[in-house]
């Protein structure tokens, strides 16, 4: 079956990004990235689950985004790393928002910061169980949907870190997920080519939570690796996740979207850059 194509390509190019009437779900989405990447698909349109598996405010969260942006705004409250779990919850938004599921971004992550001859068994499979099997089971839970239904839109949240590695933090596990996540995305894009296209954010240095634990002097090395001298805002990133998500892009799939190029044209390794150029070729 062919790749899924608008009933009219010939529209205006703002009309192309819209996503009104659609349906979206963002796992990890209340906070850091996956909170920009769910007030961008609502403001775009679309009506938005946002998943979460701790957090205290998801609920206040969604009021807030549905208030602002018009749009209905649902918070559910799933472990991505129990497979049945976010199975279940997937399938409940569907219902829940009229029977059908257009666009799933698996965003949930988080990191850790051993050197690696010291890690844990636990400590490397709480990164994979979240970053890596959590993103799979996501995906395999969508990917199921979206074939029932013959059409869907997947959109990965992984890292620069995938084919680079990060200084001065030690974070091995970290960086295999998401490199893990990434090869993941390529392959899926070609296995469900007949009724989804799957693609893929890498960004870089983002100003999140999950950067604003570290020490001063493990900023101060990463400004001194970045021409723009200061960190990407999660907000500016919502048009990657819009662009991805809508019309604008229905003949990409496999696509892998680094949002971190100027981190590493400062880098003295030719071979860093050649790598990042590998990252936007979409076969």
């Amino acid at each position: 079956m062919p790749l899924y194509k608008p009933s009219n390509t010939n529209v205006h190019v703002t009309a192309q990004f819209s996503l009104k009437g659609k349906t979206a779900a963002v796992t990890g989405g209340v906070r850091g990235i996956g909170l920009a990447a769910s007030r961008a698909l609502a403001e775009a349109g679309a009506n938005v689950a946002i998943l979460y598996s701790s957090s205290k405010d998801a609920e206040s969260t969604a009021s807030t985004l549905a208030s602002e942006t018009g749009v209905t705004v649902k918070a559910y409250k799933a472990s991505v790393q129990n497979k049945d779990e976010i199975d279940s919850v997937l399938k409940t938004i569907a219902s829940d928002f009229g029977g059908t599921l257009d666009i799933v971004v698996a965003n949930a992550g988080i990191a850790n910061h051993y050197p690696a001859e010291e890690y844990t068994e636990e400590q490397w499979r709480e990164v994979m169980a979240v970053n890596l099997d959590g993103a799979f089971y996501t995906a395999q839970s969508a990917g199921n949907i979206f074939k029932k239904q013959g059409h869907g839109n997947l959109i990965f949240t992984a890292s620069v870190s995938a084919i680079l590695v990060n200084v001065p933090q030690k974070q091995a596990a970290y960086n295999a997920s998401k490199a893990g996540v990434v090869q993941l995305a390529r392959c899926l894009s070609v296995e469900w080519v007949d009724f989804a296209r799957v693609n893929c954010i890498s960004p870089g240095f983002i100003a999140t939570d999950m950067l604003d634990v570290h020490p001063q002097e493990w900023r101060d090395k990463w400004f001194g690796m970045i021409p723009a001298k200061r960190l990407c805002d999660p907000e500016e990133l919502k048009g990657a996740y819009v662009f991805l998500a809508s019309d604008a892009s229905t003949y990409m799939s496999k696509f892998i979207f680094p949002v971190c190029l100027l981190c590493c044209l400062r880098l003295r390794n030719w071979m860093c850059v050649n790598l990042c150029l590998q990252l936007v070729r979409t076969w």
